[in-house]
C-alpha cells in the first residue's frame, strides 16, 4: 500500500473546515501507517473554493466533484456536502476505486442509504473501504463508557436517556438555509443532531433500536429568504421580505426499544434556548450507571451500584490519562481536548483500517441502520401511531 494517500474533499463550509483541520493534524498526532496528502478541495464557486484551499491548506481546487474523483492523485474522497448529494457522490467515488469518508447522516432517505450500503459492500469486496462520520464515537469519554459497558461494569442495560439540544434557529428571522429544507437535508433536528444520539446510543449499548414511538414539531413554518447579514437575520436581494416554507422538524421526541431489551428516550431540538451544543447520554444498568454531557466532554460520571450504599454514588472520571482511548496522541493528564479532536481521532481509525484492510466503523451499513430509525420516527409521528417497528 502507498505510504501517502491523496485526499479530495467535496464541500468547504463548517464541516469542511473541521475535516481540513483533522486531515492536517492526524499524522502529526498519531503514528498512523499512511500519511494523508491534502490534494484538492471541491466547490461550485471557484473563488470560494480557492479561498478555502488557501485557508485550510489544500494544494488545489476543483469545481466539479466528478473531476475530483477522476483524478489519479486522489485515493480518498471526503464528502462534506448537504445530505441530498451524499449518495450520488459516494456511489460514484466507490465505483471509481476511491475510499470514501462521508459525513452523517448518511443520506436523506432509506432508499438512498440502501444504495450506498450496497455500493459500499460491493466495493469492500474489491478492497475499497468506506466510513460514515459519526464523530461522537471518538470522544474519549464515550469510548471509555463503551469499554466499561462491554466489560460488564453496568450489568444488564435497562434504560438509555439521550438528548441533543441547540438553539441556533430559535430566532424567527433566521433565514431559510439548506438545513431547513427537506429536499436538501432529509430531516431537521431529527436527522441533523438526532442521528448523532441514535448512533452513539446504539454504539454504547451494543444493540440496535428495533421500534419507536415519535413526535415531530415545526414551530416556525416560514422563514425569510435571502442572505444572512449579521448571523441571525436575512436580507432579501430585492429589498422586500420574501418568505419560504420550512419543510423539516424543529424538534423531535421519541421513545425506543433496543434489540437487547433496553428501553430509551430521545430528544433532539434546535429550539432549546440557552443550549448551544447540549448533547448528553445516560445509561442505566443492573450494576451501575454512566452519565455523559458533551459540554463537559472530558468527563464521565460513573456509579458502581455494587458498592456499599453508604459509600456509593456517582464519581467523576477525568478522561485525560494516556491509557484512556485516543489520549496517547494528545496532551499530558488534565490538559483537556475539544470538539475538533474527535474528528482527528476518527481519521486515525479510518487510516488504520485502510492500511490493515479492516472494514471501518461506523460503516455505511451502520449509517443505513440510523436512517431506518429516522424513517420510523417520521412514520410514527406522521401517522400518529403509538408504535412503529424499525425496518430490517
Amino acid at each position: 500500500m502507498k505510504t501517502t494517500l491523496g485526499v479530495g474533499m467535496v464541500g468547504y463550509s463548517f464541516m469542511g473546515a473541521v475535516h481540513s483541520h483533522a486531515w492536517r493534524t492526524v499524522h502529526r498526532v498519531f503514528d498512523v501507517p499512511v500519511e494523508p496528502a491534502m490534494v484538492a478541495v471541491c466547490g461550485r464557486d471557484a473563488a470560494a473554493a480557492q479561498r478555502a484551499a488557501e485557508k485550510f491548506g489544500w494544494q488545489s481546487t476543483e469545481t466539479d466533484w466528478r473531476a475530483l474523483i477522476a483524478r489519479p492523485d486522489i485515493d480518498i474522497v471526503d464528502i462534506c456536502t448537504p445530505g441530498s448529494s451524499h449518495a450520488e457522490i459516494a456511489i460514484a467515488a466507490l465505483a471509481a476505486g476511491k475510499h470514501v469518508f462521508c459525513e452523517k447522516p448518511l443520506a436523506t432517505t432509506v432508499a438512498e442509504a440502501e444504495r450506498m450500503a450496497t455500493a459500499a459492500a460491493e466495493a469492500q469486496s474489491q478492497g475499497i473501504l468506506s466510513m460514515v462520520g459519526f464523530n461522537y464515537r471518538r470522544v474519549p469519554a464515550l469510548a471509555l463508557a463503551r469499554e466499561l459497558i462491554r466489560e460488564g461494569r453496568l450489568g444488564v442495560i435497562r434504560e438509555v436517556r439521550s438528548a441533543y439540544l441547540q438553539d441556533w434557529i430559535a430566532d424567527p428571522d433566521f433565514p431559510l438555509v439548506w438545513r431547513l429544507k427537506k429536499e436538501e437535508a432529509g430531516a431537521g433536528a431529527l436527522g441533523d443532531i438526532g442521528s448523532h444520539i441514535i448512533d452513539a446510543s446504539q454504539f454504547l449499548v451494543g444493540s440496535n433500536i428495533i421500534g419507536v414511538s415519535g413526535l415531530l414539531e415545526t414551530f416556525i413554518k416560514e422563514r425569510p429568504l435571502g442572505q444572512m447579514t449579521d448571523g441571525l437575520r436575512a436580507e432579501s436581494t430585492t429589498g422586500q421580505r420574501e418568505m419560504g416554507a420550512v419543510t423539516v422538524d424543529d424538534a423531535a421526541l421519541f421513545t425506543a426499544r433496543f434489540a437487547g431489551g433496553a428501553i430509551g428516550s430521545f430528544e433532539a431540538s434546535r429550539f432549546a434556548v440557552g443550549r448551544k451544543n447540549g448533547m448528553s447520554i445516560e445509561v442505566y444498568g443492573s450494576k451501575g450507571s454512566l452519565v455523559f454531557n458533551f459540554e463537559s466532554m472530558n468527563e464521565l460520571m460513573f456509579h458502581d451500584h455494587t458498592l456499599d450504599p453508604l459509600e456509593a454514588g456517582f464519581r467523576r472520571i477525568l478522561v485525560t490519562e494516556a491509557g484512556h482511548p485516543y489520549l496517547e496522541g494528545w496532551w499530558p493528564p488534565g490538559h483537556v481536548i475539544g470538539y475538533e479532536h474527535t474528528f482527528t481521532n476518527e481519521l486515525k481509525d479510518f487510516l488504520d483500517c485502510l492500511a490493515s484492510k479492516t472494514p471501518p466503523e461506523p460503516s455505511f451499513a451502520d449509517g443505513l441502520q440510523v436512517q431506518r430509525v429516522l424513517e420510523a420516527v417520521e412514520t410514527s409521528s406522521d401517522s400518529r401511531s403509538s408504535w412503529t417497528d424499525v425496518k430490517e
